[in-house]
């Protein structure tokens, strides 16, 4: 059997349109969570971020984040040098947004906070650590995986 040109283009645009309408149809399926809601009002403060990195890098001894799998947790070690720390940390997890937590920087004597991690989800986590020491602003940010 030969197919003309005609019956071809035919052919052609009903698969084009099948195909749009499965692309159509998959991108309305897809999970959008992992996008932030105020991500315009973070945009526009980039340059502060920016100015909280190269003050991280700056440092002599870079904030530490490790994970302890012994005492199912997480221990972050802060540079021994800086005094009256504050700030916040924040559990970013990319699978499920609703598991995402912060937790104030409260360091012990020797500039560490340890994060008992025993109830979380085990998985990839980013740890984002904001915090000032000193008049400056400091921001870390690593992947553990618990």
């Amino acid at each position: 059997m030969k197919i003309n040109w005609g019956w071809g283009i035919a052919i052609f645009y009903v698969i084009f349109v099948i195909s749009l309408l499965f692309q159509l149809y998959k991108s309305t399926t897809y999970d959008h969570s992992l996008v932030e809601k105020d991500y315009y009002a973070k945009d526009l403060a980039y340059q502060e971020h920016y100015e909280k990195l190269v003050n991280a890098q700056s440092l002599p001894k870079d904030v530490q984040i490790m994970n302890i799998p012994q005492k199912e947790g997480v221990n972050i070690y802060f540079p021994a040098h800086l005094s009256e720390l504050e700030g916040e940390i924040l559990f970013f997890s990319p699978q499920f947004s609703h598991l995402d937590f912060k937790v104030a920087v409260k360091v012990d004597e020797h500039n560490q906070q340890f994060i008992d991690a025993s109830q979380l989800q085990k998985g990839k986590w980013k740890v984002k650590v904001d915090w000032q020491a000193e008049g400056k602003a400091f921001f870390k940010e690593e992947i553990v995986v618990l």
